[in-house]
């Protein structure tokens, strides 16, 4: 069964037709006619379009495993795919859950029980706190001692929820109840600690893989730095400024995170990297990445394979010697967006959805002509991927890719992605996670749009000035028109 929904659910499908594995899917009413239902071998319906009242509900997806034999289940990412407690219940139930166990998770999805595991283990970790902090006194007297700015962070957080940066001591105590506060209200837990703000980081992360027998390589880094609302929006594998030395240190970091809670299958360890190349431990995902096929593509694995397989039981059958680096490769989230009006999600119908092709092109996606982007979930419907022989091919074979791409009905971020590829901070590496809120406006991007029709029109001006059209006598009775082709 593949618990999940849109292009993830896509994608597991596709390798698992490779692997001759039968396939379960699940969806929402919402859901009804999406492509990994008409894909999959069977399908059920799980409820209403909400996830609380579908994609959430972890004993009607265990009732449809036992009822329909099912051997495993592949959570994808978001919903239940980082969820201990399902973890343990499919376990009880016989279910294999096709991804790390629920101790690696419950370990992993604490900020600060992942800080306690790794530090054992020789990982650089970020100044500060190695436990919640609750006393606004008590957080003066930590922010004193490393220095300000800090950041507040939610133990339970994630996708910038319960994070806060206070740059002057005043506010400490106003931003740790604001902080406190989300963090209750999206995860169930106020536990929050503080620890050094670096100020223009970029993000770093490795793509793991271990078995049940203690084997473990990690697929190389992906740079993640352009993002909003600590949210990633284009990722690129390898990253313009790690080298072999720094690629081998973080590497090694990564594997040992995932050794300090035992982990099997794929996951992904995030990392900061400071101006001055300092690298610090940030979290531990225990899933699958959306950005994973950009690893994929410089490295030749199949990652939802390698899951599959380790779930089985099997043993990694190649070491880190075997790995090489094979190009470049770029991916470009799309997203039902609106870039020009702060990223606003759009809701509507793709009446017009043309991906351009190519065998350096890869798309997920789980949209077609006609699609409805729905409410409920996240609002990514596609992920443009492009691969080139280096960095400088790929940037130039996004843009093509861009250009090529129709899509009419709703805002999207493909116009931003065209804006990244061009801007110098980019091409050069030199961005970090402040890249939109340093270099982007709505402005930006309607001149960069005004600029294309200028030069359209320049161009088409060229073309006529410089070649003569056709005049041909017309075949009207009694005109004295000519007509042009």
């Amino acid at each position: 069964m593949i618990a999940n929904r849109g292009e993830i659910a896509v994608r597991v499908i596709r390798t698992c037709r490779k692997m001759g594995i039968r396939t379960v899917a699940v969806y929402s009413e919402a859901d009804r006619t999406s492509m990994h239902v008409r894909m999959a071998d069977q399908a059920f319906l799980l409820g209403p379009g909400p996830s609380s009242e579908s994609y959430l509900l972890a004993d009607k997806l265990i009732d449809i495993c036992k009822r329909e034999e099912v051997d495993a289940i592949h959570p994808g990412y978001g919903f239940l795919s980082e969820n201990p407690a399902f973890a343990r219940k499919l376990q009880e139930s016989g279910i294999i859950l096709i991804g790390p166990s629920a101790d690696a998770m419950e370990v992993m999805g604490s900020k600060l029980a992942s800080k306690k595991a790794v530090a054992d283990f020789d990982v650089p970790l970020v100044p500060g706190t190695e436990h919640a902090v609750e006393d606004p006194e008590e957080a003066k007297k930590i922010a004193r001692e490393i220095g300000m700015p800090v950041l507040i962070k939610a133990s339970a957080g994630g996708g910038g929820k319960g994070m806060r940066i206070v740059e002057k001591e005043e506010d400490l105590n106003r931003q740790m109840k604001m902080a406190i506060s989300e963090a209750i209200s999206s995860f169930g837990d106020g536990s929050v600690f503080i620890e050094k703000y670096i100020g223009g980081p970029k993000h770093i992360e490795i793509q793991v893989l271990g078995d049940e027998h203690g084997n473990y390589i990690y697929a190389f880094e992906r740079e993640c730095s352009v993002q909003r609302r600590h949210q990633k929006l284009v990722e690129e594998a390898p990253s313009a400024v790690v080298d072999e030395e720094l690629r081998n240190k973080i590497g090694n970091a990564a594997i040992n995170v995932a050794r300090s809670c035992n982990y099997t299958g794929a996951g992904t360890v995030e990392f900061l990297l400071d101006e001055n190349r300092n690298f610090y431990f940030l979290e531990m995902n225990t899933r699958l990445q959306v950005e994973h096929p950009i690893s994929e593509m410089i490295t030749g694995l199949d990652l939802v394979e390698w899951q599959i397989r380790v779930a089985r039981g099997e043993k990694l059958s190649f070491t880190q010697d075997d790995l090489q680096i094979n190009g470049h490769a770029i991916e470009l989230r799309l997203c039902a967006e609106d870039p020009t009006n702060d990223f606003l999600p759009d809701i509507g119908t793709l009446e017009r959805y043309r991906p351009p092709s190519a065998d350096h092109i890869r798309i997920d996606g789980f949209v077609e002509e006609g699609s409805t982007i729905p409410i409920f979930y996240d609002n990514m419907f596609a992920k443009l991927c492009v691969w080139g022989k280096d960095r400088t091919e790929a940037i130039e074979r996004m843009k093509d890719a861009i250009r090529r791409f129709e899509i009419e009905g709703i805002a999207t971020t493909l116009d931003f992605g065209y804006f990244v590829m061009e801007h110098p901070s980019f091409i050069d590496g030199s961005f970090d996670t402040h890249f939109v809120q340093n270099h982007f406006s709505p402005e930006k991007l309607q001149e960069n749009s005004m600029d294309d029709d200028r030069a359209a029109a320049l161009l088409s001006a060229w073309f006529l000035k410089n070649h003569d059209p056709i005049v041909t006598p017309s075949s009207k009775r009694g005109s004295d028109w000519y007509e042009k082709r």
